[in-house]
């Protein structure tokens, strides 16, 4: 399929279009703002990464949020008609929960960005509803690996102050909150597998997660595979936090998904590797 990729040059977005060749189809990168009305898109389907990302920068900007994320998203309805889409949507749309979240689990979105996200999740769902389109949205967990550079995420942050790139890190509460984190290939393979399986006139909703692990966790294996401890200052929770965030991943899998490279410690070593080549894993602790 010749696929049309928004933030295409981006974390996720780089990994998308490795796979979609290696899989055979034909990505092709947006370069158009999404607050710019779309000529209609000579594609077979849309894989839509591009928007604005950031939890407590929403807190402070809301509409923009709202404008780029909901209203870029409707832009590209706009343009298609028959195709497929396919919607990078977040774990922070659901009510926080003791137990592995499934893509039936409540939403209730904690932020402006997720509530972006949740909002962007409708209106794709009743394109679908509608016939115009086939919709596919994947909730993405915690991302990692394969370089990222955002260091406001954990493992990226943890193996930054390892490397020496930044001078350490703030851990809010006990390290012992948990998160699912997922390799950015793995996530680059789900978004394939779901391209495949999509369908004019249906919508569908994906978790994508493989590892629970805990802060104090992956300080533990940043340590093991750098050979450098981690500089941390701990600081009280924040009122609210959330303890426990896991996906519950069966629809994927039963689409023939496997999370082959999202270990805690290969996702670590690979962000190790690709952030501080000239290091190397250092000894074991």
């Amino acid at each position: 399929m010749r696929v049309l990729v928004t933030g295409a040059t981006g974390y996720v977005g780089r990994s998308v279009v490795r796979e979609l060749q290696v899989h055979g189809h034909e990505p092709v990168v947006s370069r158009q703002r999404l607050s710019e009305p779309f000529e209609p898109i000579d594609a077979d389907a849309v894989v839509h990464l591009a928007g604005l990302g950031r939890v407590r920068e929403s807190f402070e900007d809301p509409l923009r949020y709202y404008s780029v994320n909901v209203g870029g998203t409707l832009n590209l309805l706009k343009a298609l008609e028959g195709q497929r889409f396919l919607l990078a949507s977040t774990a922070g749309v659901y009510r926080p929960s003791a137990v592995a979240l499934t893509e039936e689990s409540v939403r209730e979105p904690s932020s402006p960005y997720a509530a972006t996200k949740a909002a962007a999740e409708d209106l794709v769902a009743w394109a679908a509803r509608s016939g115009r389109i086939g919709a596919t949205t994947l909730r993405l967990f915690n991302v990692a690996g394969g370089g990222d550079t955002d260091t406001t995420r954990v493992i990226t942050r943890a193996v930054a102050v390892a490397a020496g790139e930044v001078p350490g890190m703030e851990v809010y509460g006990d390290g012992t909150a948990v998160r699912d984190f997922v390799h950015v290939r793995d996530v680059a393979t789900a978004f394939v597998v779901a391209l495949e399986a999509c369908a004019v006139g249906e919508s569908a909703v994906y978790n994508v997660g493989a590892t629970p692990a805990s802060v104090r966790e992956v300080l533990a294996a940043v340590a093991e595979v750098s050979g450098r401890s981690v500089d941390v200052t701990w600081r009280p929770a924040h009122p609210g936090e959330v303890r426990f965030q896991r996906a519950d991943v069966s629809r994927l899998l039963a689409l023939g998904w496997k999370p082959a490279h999202s270990s805690l410690d290969e996702i670590v070593r690979d962000q190790w590797l690709a952030s501080a080549p000239g290091s190397g894993p250092g000894p074991s602790r």
